[in-house]
């Protein structure tokens, strides 16, 4: 374990991904994962491994160009973080948001994997005009 995987720098890593997720930036995103990385969302079914993850986060953004991500709670030991959030996004005029946990091991500074476990088959519903100015 290096300090590269420390609590400390592991939070200030989840925090630079977790903005980078919510810019879209597919660059900034695989730039912090191992070359072996694998994204496992075990809620979709959906598992890739290695360069194919890019196309797969592209393909993600591009199907859903108005996903955010609110953090919840954090969790961060030596070489493991668990990230709690809620995330929304909007489709057909509603605002759909659900709930989600990550699972994230790093080996030297970069993330192994990326196992997703949410509510996006269940997502709670609010029409727009409903939810109000500001809303997301």
């Amino acid at each position: 374990m290096t300090d590269k995987d420390s609590p400390d720098a592991l939070r200030e890593m989840i925090e630079r991904y977790n903005d980078a997720w919510n810019r879209q930036d597919v660059d900034a995103i695989v730039s912090m994962h191992a070359p072996d990385f694998v994204f496992h969302n075990w809620t979709a079914n959906e598992r890739v491994e290695g360069d194919a993850v890019r196309e797969h986060l592209d393909g993600i953004f591009r199907n859903t160009p108005s996903l955010h991500f609110t953090g919840r709670r954090l969790y961060a030991r030596d070489g493991l973080v668990v990230s709690e959030w809620t995330a929304r996004a909007e489709r057909d005029g509603q605002l759909l948001e659900w709930d989600g946990v990550d699972v994230f091991p790093f080996e030297d500074g970069l993330i192994k994997r990326k196992d997703v476990y949410s509510s996006s088959h269940a997502p709670r519903t609010r029409d727009e005009e409903k939810s109000g100015p500001g809303r997301q």
